[in-house]
């Protein structure tokens, strides 16, 4: 997936302009870095175009620590709201919409090492896969 393909999507799900999503997709890749650890945020990041993989590895100020930290989903969208020109309700739609794209974006494996290191309230703002707005069924 290129770059713009990525924004695209983003904007699509998020309702919001390409500007928007790849502000929210800064953000979001962003606080995942800090949700996953050092090693799995790597491999996504190897997956990803230029432009959206250094988010995932860029060394912010805040991030001393090579270990994942541990916050819900709630959390999760408050961090990515800090970011400056987000708001909370910008960012609750973007996070889904951000991370059903890294779906798409990356390997299934790769996706699912990720989601595995994180609460199963997350699984609640990813689409099911094919589902046009169907609630998700599995675990």
């Amino acid at each position: 997936m290129e770059y713009q393909d990525f924004i695209n999507a983003v904007a699509t799900r998020a309702k919001v302009s390409t500007d928007q999503a790849a502000t929210l997709s800064r953000a979001t890749l962003e606080t995942l870095a800090d949700r996953i650890s050092a090693g799995q945020a790597e491999n996504l990041a190897y997956q990803l175009p230029g432009g959206l993989d250094d988010h995932l590895r860029r060394p912010l100020p805040h991030r001393r620590q090579e270990h994942a930290q541990s916050f819900g989903l709630d959390e999760f969208v408050r961090r990515v709201a800090d970011h400056p020109a987000i708001d909370r309700a910008l960012a609750a739609a973007g996070v889904g919409a951000v991370l059903t794209t890294l779906r798409e974006a990356v390997s299934r494996d790769q996706f699912e090492d990720a989601l595995a290191q994180l609460p199963k309230e997350f699984q609640q703002v990813i689409e099911p896969v094919g589902a046009g707005g169907r609630q998700h069924l599995g675990s």
